[in-house]
């Protein structure tokens, strides 16, 4: 059923709109000064606030409410109240109180804490987070909050967020004054998070224990057509996956989300959802909603939606581009090259402020983005390697080049570089290609951050890239401000930027081997998997980092580590008894029954004539009996080594065995049994094969 975009479009959203038609003059206005200040809601206004709110949400069918929160568990949480209360013997109201709406409280203990609470210490508090707006969604209202434990340290992943966007506007528009633009009153960095996601049968993916429990395939041969191709890029979409993608659009709008664009990704059954920009925090609510939304829209449609970033080994894995840019709200994006002087001056500052940022904070970019899916897929030829570098452009690095030397730089007219001083050329947000390849990429107003993971909630890049380039433009504007001449120091800042901080720039193709080789030579890092990145997190020079600007304290940070190990190792562990699992109810007996067969077949030539040749059973046993042989010898190793990682106890140990061992353990493994399914009649293979799966939506 085609619907009225525009009148469905924040339909089940409390938004500004709602808000201001149906809130009193004065709580409306304490809203906008909670949302665009900070400033606390008192007694009278939040209580104001939950009364109408309450009413808006019934009328839109809620009968519960929930504080919706993102713990460190890597998906969202909430507990649902319903809005009754006793009145009388046996009667009930609605009833919302503003103390409902602003905190509500949970069991910290039973979410990851990293050390920071104690298995007793229960008591954990969610807060109303007012710049992201309550929705209705299932029959309860939903009330996004940030959460945090007793003490007040933030155990999820929007307290951080928050923080950083504060950090930012501060150091942004210390910038924006010495430039004149003392109008702008808030700074927001902006988000557009690019999702690529699978969908499969439902069918096949009950059968597939290891997609049950991993989210991606243990076992399972290359198909003999996968992308080759190119066929499905940009395809027709088949109508089972329309039908999906029109309702999860639909879903979207009512719920405020700005679904722009839809298409087939390079893989068979893979496909991308892109939404229009908005500020980050928002952005970041908004993505978990969608990776919500697309699983239980799709289970609706008989289909299955999967979000791990590599599900088949030897096609296409799926990444989420989040494209970082950043605004003002008198509607400048600060990213912009502009085409005077002062605009060129002004994005010069703020681009150089990002290059020196992404160069000396190259680890935690990484560490934004290191997973066990993750690992899976950074390096190969889809998605960028795990070395940080950026890519600006021909346009762009001859302009900084010309400004590092003090040289003229050669555009169509010849302009000498003092910045502020004389005309800069105008620089075209789209002068040269784009670079597939690069993990941070420019592309005409903003950055493309290539590097996420598909499942990855974007809080954890955006809040470490809000802070990097805050420290940047708190150094800057350090210098800046006590200046005898703004021009003169300008000039020299952004010259002297650049020359220390041009080695992260890079416009080849970031998968060569020479790259590899280059950026060794250059000094940067190359953090390969999840095992070598985390532990740099608790660098000296980290924790001074965050303090400073009050993101997370030493003890927040330090529980990060921990969590993001032992979550590390723990999905490995699962994986690798999942394997076994696999292998001795599934694969053993599909062996042993296909040799009998083959045996049998042999026997009865032999019986019927010597003369008729059992050459190709005999073949095919042999080489059967050769490799099950080596893979039973895997699977009583890896089955040994599971009890040993069992017996560790430090979550950096449990880790790098889980990467060293068990993970290389399980790869052998499947080495064995794939090369068996592809010796085996398919009437004894006896889960979905890649075939099967990667085409099983038909239509």
């Amino acid at each position: 059923m085609i619907q009225n975009i525009p009148e469905i479009f924040g339909s089940m959203v409390f938004n500004d709109k709602v808000m201001k038609e149906r809130l009193p003059k004065e709580a409306y206005k304490a809203v906008r000064r909670a949302i665009e200040d900070g400033t606390p809601l008192s007694h009278d206004s939040a209580k104001c606030v939950a009364s109408v709110m309450k009413e808006w949400a019934i009328e839109k069918g809620a009968t519960h409410f929930t504080h919706w929160f993102q713990p460190m568990t890597g998906i969202t949480a909430e507990k649902h109240d319903s809005f009754i209360e006793p009145f009388g013997e046996s009667e009930v109201i609605m009833k919302f109180s503003e103390k409902s709406l602003v905190k509500g409280e949970s069991d910290a203990s039973s979410f990851p804490s990293g050390g920071l609470r104690a298995t007793f210490e229960a008591r954990g508090y969610t807060a109303w987070d007012p710049t992201s707006y309550a929705f209705v969604k299932d029959g309860s209202l939903y009330i996004p909050t940030a959460f945090c434990s007793y003490g007040g340290e933030a155990l999820d992943k929007k307290t951080p967020l928050l923080r950083s966007l504060e950090a930012f506007n501060t150091q942004a528009l210390r910038i924006l004054k010495l430039f004149g633009k003392t109008n702008v009153k808030k700074v927001t960095p902006t988000c557009g998070s690019e999702q690529e996601y699978f969908l499969i049968d439902k069918s096949v993916y009950e059968k597939r224990l290891d997609l049950i429990h991993c989210g991606r395939t243990l076992f399972g041969a290359r198909p003999a057509k996968g992308q080759e191709l190119e066929d499905h890029y940009y395809g027709a979409i088949k109508s089972r996956v329309s039908a999906f993608m029109k309702e999860l659009d639909q879903e979207l709008w009512k719920l405020g989300v700005y679904a722009k664009t839809k298409h087939n990704e390079v893989a068979p059954a893979q496909h991308e959802l892109a939404p229009v920009f908005t500020s980050i925090n928002i952005a970041s609510d908004q993505n978990q909603l969608t990776m919500e939304l697309m699983k239980s829209v799709a289970n609706r449609h008989g289909l299955v939606c999967l979000l791990h970033e590599k599900p088949f080994a030897s096609v296409n894995g799926s990444g989420k581009h989040d494209n970082w840019s950043i605004s003002t709200d008198t509607n400048e994006n600060l990213l912009d090259p502009g085409a005077t002087p002062s605009e060129n001056a002004q994005f010069l500052l703020f681009l150089v402020a990002v290059i020196s940022a992404v160069d000396k904070h190259q680890d935690l970019l990484r560490i934004s983005v290191a997973s066990a899916g993750n690992d899976h897929r950074l390096g190969a030829d889809e998605a960028p390697p795990a070395i940080i570098s950026i890519y600006l452009g021909e346009e762009l690095e001859g302009v900084l080049s010309a400004i590092e030397s003090g040289s003229l730089y050669n555009a169509k007219k010849k302009s000498e570089l003092k910045i502020g001083v004389s005309v800069l050329p105008p620089i075209p947000k789209d002068s040269t290609d784009r670079n597939r390849t690069s993990p941070f990429a420019f592309t005409g107003n903003k950055f493309e951050f290539r590097m996420v993971g598909s499942s990855t909630n974007i809080a954890c890049p955006n809040f470490i890239i809000n802070t990097i380039v805050a420290d940047e433009l708190k150094e800057f504007a350090d210098r800046l401000e006590n200046a005898d001449n703004f021009n003169v120091e300008l000039n020299k800042l952004i010259a002297s930027s650049i020359k220390e901080h041009k080695r992260i720039l890079f416009s080849g193709n970031n998968y060569s081997k020479e790259w590899q080789a280059e950026a060794k030579r250059r000094g940067l890092l190359n953090l390969k998997s999840t095992v070598d990145a985390l532990p740099l997190y608790t660098q000296q020079k980290n924790v001074e980092l965050f303090e400073r600007h009050r993101v997370l304290s030493k003890n927040e940070i330090h529980s990060r580590m921990e969590i993001l190990l032992e979550n590390y190792a723990n999905i490995i562990n699962i994986e690798a008894l999942t394997c076994i699992d696999i292998a001795r109810k599934h694969i053993v007996p599909a062996i042993i029954s296909y040799q009998a067969f083959l045996l049998n077949e042999i026997n009865l030539k032999r019986q019927y004539s010597k003369d008729i040749s059992s050459r190709l059973e005999q073949d095919v046993l042999n080489r059967l009996a050769t490799l099950s042989d080596g893979f039973f010898e895997k699977l009583e190793k890896l089955t040994e080594n599971i009890k040993k990682y069992q017996k560790i106890w430090d979550n950096l140990k449990k880790a790098k065995y889980s990467k060293n061992v068990l993970l290389k353990e399980m790869q052998e493994l499947r080495n064995y049994a794939d090369k068996m399914e592809l010796l085996m009649g398919k009437e004894y293979i006896k889960f979905p094969t890649y075939e099967d799966i990667l085409y099983s939506v038909k239509y």
